[in-house]
C-alpha cells in the first residue's frame, strides 16, 4: 500500500505502510535484486522509525505501567525482509507525523557516523519520548551484528516516571540461508519504581527450531531487592505473556497480529506544510521506482540524492560552515556516546498523519 501526494515545491511524498507481520510477504516483492544490496541495504537503514502507536501507560500502578511500557518495547520488534530498501539517510533528514494526540520528529543529525535523533509528545497523555541512536556493525565472517548505540528514555510526566530502554542487536546471516533476526540481550529500567526487566531475544542458528525462532524470555524483578515479580515467555511475532511467580497466573501482554496487522499507509493532509527535507520527500523518486521495480530508475535517484548530498558538504568544507541540527542539539563522548536534547518541549501536529 502506498500514498503520493504532490507538495507545495513540486515534489512527490511516497509514503508506504509501517512494516508489520503480513509485510514480510508483501515487501519482499520491493527487494533491491541482488545479495549485495539487501545486505548493504539493511546496514544503513537501522534507525528509530518504528512505531509509536501502541503505547498504553495508563495503568493504576507503577507495576501495571512498567508491564505496558515492556510490552511496547516488545511491539517496536519487526520482521525485517533481507535487503527492503537501499536507502542511506542524508545529513538533516526528517520525518514528522502524527497519530491523534502524537506527534512524532526525527532528523539525521550526523552522517558519519550514522546517527538518528527521535522527539514525540503527547500533551495529552503526558508522554515525552527521546531517544539518540547510532547502528555500529560489526563483521563476523558468516553474519553482521549491529548494535544500536545511544538513549531511548521515555516519560511518564504526571507519573513523574521516566524509563530507559536498550533494543537488541540485529544480526544479518549469510550461511547458510541468508536472513535477519533481533537477537541478544535488551533492558527496560525506572529509577523511580526501582523496577527493572530483563529480555532475551533467541533465534535459529543452523537448523530452523520453531520453539525458539524469534521467541522471547525474560523477567520483571525490583532492582533493590532483586525479587522476580513476573516471567516472561513467547514470541515476539506472536503473543507474549506475563506469569505471575507467585500465584501462577498467566496473563498475554502482547498479541503481534492484533496490534500489527492491516497497518496503512500515511496520509499528507496538509501538503503545503510537508517539509523538503521529509523523507517521503527526499527518497520519493527512489520509493516510486522500487515499488515499481525500475530498479535502473531506483538506482540513478538514488546516486543523484547522495552526490547533492557530497556537493553540499563540499561547499560548506570550503565555506568553513559547519552544519548543525536544526530540532535538536547533539552532543558526544567517550563516555556516555551519542546525546541529544530537543530545541523545542512540544513536537508540534505533523502535517503527514498517521491512521488506525
Amino acid at each position: 500500500m502506498k500514498q503520493v501526494t504532490e507538495c507545495d515545491f513540486g515534489t512527490k511524498a511516497v509514503l508506504t505502510a509501517p512494516l508489520s507481520l503480513e509485510g514480510e510477504k508483501s515487501n519482499s516483492e520491493y527487494r533491491a535484486p541482488n545479495i549485495i544490496q539487501r545486505i548493504l541495504s539493511l546496514l544503513t537503514s537501522v534507525r528509530p522509525g518504528s512505531d509509536l502507536n501502541h503505547l498504553q501507560a495508563k495503568g493504576e500502578t507503577s507495576l501495571n505501567r512498567f508491564v505496558s511500557v515492556v510490552a511496547w518495547s516488545i511491539s517496536m520488534v519487526r520482521p525485517l525482509v533481507f535487503g527492503l530498501a537501499p536507502y542511506n539517510p542524508i545529513l538533516g533528514e526528517t520525518h514528522h507525523v502524527s497519530r491523534g494526540t502524537l506527534n512524532v520528529l526525527l532528523e539525521q543529525v550526523s552522517h558519519h557516523p550514522p546517527v538518528s535523533a527521535l522527539h514525540a509528545t503527547d500533551e495529552k497523555q503526558n508522554i515525552d519520548v527521546l531517544w539518540c541512536q547510532s547502528p555500529l556493525p560489526k563483521f563476523h565472517g558468516t553474519h553482521i551484528e549491529i548494535e544500536v548505540h545511544g538513549k531511548r528514555q521515555l516519560k511518564l510526566l504526571n507519573r513523574n516516571e521516566t524509563y530507559t530502554m536498550s533494543p537488541p542487536n540485529l544480526v544479518i546471516r549469510f550461511l547458510p540461508v541468508p536472513g535477519v533476526d533481533w537477537l541478544g540481550n535488551a533492558t527496560v529500567r525506572c529509577q523511580e519504581t526501582g523496577l527493572e526487566a530483563e529480555l532475551c531475544y533467541r533465534g535459529n542458528s543452523f537448523l530452523p527450531r520453531p520453539s525458539v525462532h524469534r521467541s522471547i524470555k525474560g523477567k520483571i524483578f525490583l532492582s533493590s531487592t532483586m525479587e522476580t515479580v513476573y516471567e516472561i515467555n513467547g514470541h515476539w511475532d506472536r503473543t507474549v505473556m506475563v506469569k505471575d511467580v507467585k500465584t501462577g497466573k498467566k496473563t498475554v501482554i502482547y498479541n503481534a497480529r492484533e496490534a500489527l496487522t492491516g497497518l496503512k499507509a500515511p496520509i499528507v493532509k496538509d501538503p503545503k506544510a510537508v517539509l523538503s527535507t521529509e523523507s517521503a520527500v527526499v527518497w520519493g523518486e527512489v520509493n516510486q521506482a522500487i515499488l515499481q521495480k525500475r530498479w535502473d530508475k531506483a538506482r540513478e535517484a538514488k546516486t543523484g540524492i547522495e552526490e547533492r548530498q557530497r556537493q553540499a558538504a563540499r561547499e560548506k568544507t570550503s565555506r568553513d560552515d559547519e552544519w548543525s541540527p536544526k530540532h535538536f542539539s547533539v552532543s558526544h563522548s567517550k563516555e556516555s556516546g551519542w546525546d541529544c536534547s530537543p530545541t523545542h518541549k512540544l513536537v508540534p501536529p505533523a502535517p503527514i498523519v498517521a491512521n488506525d
